[in-house]
């Protein structure tokens, strides 16, 4: 889909009008409206367990060509394993790779976003092994990196280097920024359950980068979103240790307590500013719904056309024209799909991509 932008204009200036023997002379303002355009998507895979084959995808939507495994042919290497997130801030990327346990495959790759072209790989790896980064996200030219082995690392964004830790809990997954603040789930890990907190969302100050207190929510929070309005959403899952019921969490981000909680069965949650998407009951009857940031209501299912998804594994919403991607692990094969959708429910494009995507990052250009 393209949009037009109206404050992307070039103002031409020609002279007209000058009289001989006068010093003045007028000015005509010519403005060209630019067109702004979503010309690449790059999507992370995850790839299989333990298969070190997780890869970034480039889709064009003006061609429809795609590159099953960009990041390998423009970087020469693969990716490796386990790849988690896969986020944009400025003019870079920036992939978690997590890595297996007892090993040191972890990483975060901080791409150049124009080309996919690897800048710097930062360590997560100790001597002996990896602490397994989860998922990143940024505030004032820091990134924050969630860990299994319980610390958020604080990178910065100009050095791209690791300049303060937060010890929390082990297990540690999802994490968002609302009003200065960084919230991140304290999940009920299998290999966590005696130094893992479970149950809460541990809230740090960005300012002095140190944890402020914890939220109890419902047990094994895993995914985390902030919206515009302030709301923190926490997806909960049952953690097949306890067999706890999952739910969606509301967390108010100005008095830090939780204020709702809805019985929503949660597999990926999506939030562009005050618009947000969900996908329900992933193991049956699964659906892309729309969610009410203000009201935690969902809405009808979004996919209208009949497009089928055979096994939902992501969502992402792009910020240009909030098309949702719908991201197919198709039975969790080595080959996945992508689905864009617009906001009648219509898909508007689908590509193959590399196995098990879940993340997306949009690269734009004018015109």
């Amino acid at each position: 889909m393209k949009t037009k932008l109206p404050l992307l204009k070039t103002a031409l200036f020609g002279l007209s009008g000058c009289l001989i023997g006068l010093s003045s002379c007028k000015k005509d303002h010519t403005e060209i409206e630019k067109e702004i355009y979503t010309a690449g998507v790059y999507v992370l895979s995850e790839g299989t367990a333990n298969g070190n084959n997780s890869a970034i995808s480039f889709y064009d939507p003006q061609t429809k060509a795609v590159i099953i495994d960009y990041y390998k042919q423009v970087n020469g290497v693969g990716l490796g394993e386990t790849a988690n997130d896969l986020e944009q801030y400025g003019s870079k990327m920036y992939c978690v790779v997590s890595g297996a346990q007892g090993t040191k495959q972890s990483f975060v790759d901080v791409m150049e976003l124009s080309t996919g072209k690897s800048i710097k790989r930062i360590s997560f790896n100790s001597e002996t092994e990896g602490a397994i980064p989860r998922f990143i996200a940024f505030y004032k030219n820091k990134a924050y990196v969630s860990r299994y082995d319980g610390k958020v690392s604080r990178i910065d964004t100009t050095s791209l280097a690791i300049d303060g830790e937060v010890e929390l809990s082990e297990g540690l997954e999802g994490l968002a920024v609302a009003n200065g603040k960084l919230y991140v789930a304290n999940s009920s890990h299998r290999f966590y359950q005696e130094k893992g907190a479970k149950n809460k969302v541990s809230v740090i100050d960005l300012i002095n980068f140190r944890k402020i207190k914890d939220i109890e929510v419902n047990n094994n929070p895993v995914r985390v979103a902030a919206g515009d309005n302030g709301q923190v959403f926490v997806v909960t899952t049952n953690d097949y240790i306890k067999f706890n019921d999952p739910s969606l969490d509301v967390i108010n981000s100005s008095t830090d307590t939780k204020v709702n909680s809805f019985p929503y069965d949660i597999g990926s949650i999506a939030i562009q500013q005050n618009i947000g998407y969900v996908t329900t009951d992933p193991y049956s009857n699964a659906a892309v719904r729309p969610l009410n940031l203000n009201t935690g209501a969902l809405g009808s299912p979004l996919i209208t056309d009949g497009t089928a998804i055979k096994t939902y594994y992501g969502i992402s919403i792009n910020p240009l024209d909030n098309d949702v991607l719908v991201f197919d692990a198709n039975g969790y094969q080595p080959e996945g799909f992508v689905y864009a959708f617009g906001a009648d429910g219509k898909k508007e494009y689908e590509t193959k991509v590399a196995g098990l995507p879940q993340h997306a990052v949009y690269l734009y250009k004018t015109r």
